[in-house]
């Protein structure tokens, strides 16, 4: 078996959770060769691609790459970018996934990732620190989903603990509760953009357990739709028709006693119920089959 091979097998027989990390990591390595193959050509496309797959702020852009809202979130930059953000989906994936389902593990990913996106789109253009880099501000990475997915199982079960490295065993609410603090204090920084992700999902996992609690799941909707463009790309089962000149095929033996012991077993009911009532109790369909029975003897 090849390694391409593998890999598709993988993908295939892993959950939900193994696909959105080869996913995120298939589109990092199709970006980057094509980037590396254009600068070896000393061509500086590159970076039209990344601008066309990443989420502008600026709302003409926006408009005209409309589909950067959904694209962004799959997207990343460099390899350390990536790394971090596939071993957070893992583990927290995981343990998202002890206490909700697969399709409620996507539905949170995108619509975490869609709300962190319009947080991040509506504070440019509405605070005015952010009008400087407004026109060039981009969006991208899939912390915005990984945070709705972390914040999420913090709600559901804040006590349960997690064992990080050099801190030993913590609880997940305060996991949340840092993780969130970090984000609002990073709001003016360099990476102010990314930050305001962050708070948009994590304001999308807590409202995603709350909801639930309230027999409300706000990921069904986008699930169906998800399901009905999975739909379109599943090969259609063949419909075999029975062909009604075509006689039928012969009973098995085990076919031919089982159908026998019915009738034996109807005929003694009908039997029993003379007996019990009369012949005159009998209903039509019920004297037909003795009477159909009779003629065989």
């Amino acid at each position: 078996m090849t390694v391409f091979e593998n890999i598709k097998q993988t993908f295939k027989q892993g959950n939900t959770l193994i696909r959105l990390i080869y996913i995120n990591v298939a589109l990092f390595v199709i970006v980057k060769l094509l980037f590396i193959i254009l600068q070896l050509f000393n061509n500086n496309s590159g970076s039209i691609i990344l601008s066309y797959l990443a989420m502008p702020a600026e709302p003409v852009q926006l408009l005209h790459r409309f589909w950067t809202p959904l694209t962004y979130m799959f997207l990343h930059e460099g390899i350390f970018h990536i790394l971090f953000n596939m071993l957070a989906l893992f583990w927290f994936g995981k343990l998202f996934l002890l206490f909700f389902s697969e399709k409620q593990l996507v539905g949170l990913y995108i619509s975490g990732g869609l709300i962190a996106a319009l947080f991040y789109a509506l504070a440019f253009n509405v605070f005015p620190y952010f009008s400087g880099v407004l026109p060039y501000s981009i969006l991208l990475g899939a912390s915005g989903s990984i945070m709705a997915i972390i914040v999420a199982a913090a709600v559901r079960s804040p006590n349960m603990e997690m064992q990080l490295l050099l801190l030993g065993r913590v609880k997940l609410k305060y996991i949340a509760i840092v993780s969130v603090l970090a984000s609002f204090f990073g709001l003016t920084s360099n990476n102010g953009g990314g930050e305001l992700a962050h708070l948009g999902g994590a304001l999308a996992g807590y409202l995603f357990v709350v909801s639930l609690r309230q027999g409300t799941d706000i990921t069904k909707g986008l699930n169906r739709i998800l399901d009905a463009v999975s739909n379109l790309f599943k090969p259609k089962k063949l419909k075999v028709k029975q062909n009604p000149n075509r006689p039928n095929r012969p009973m098995s033996d085990a076919e031919y006693n089982a159908t026998k012991a019915r009738k034996i077993a109807e005929i003694d009911r009908i039997l029993d119920k003379i007996k019990t009532s009369g012949y005159q109790s009998l209903s039509a369909e019920e004297k037909k089959q003795l009477f159909d029975q009779g003629n065989k003897k």
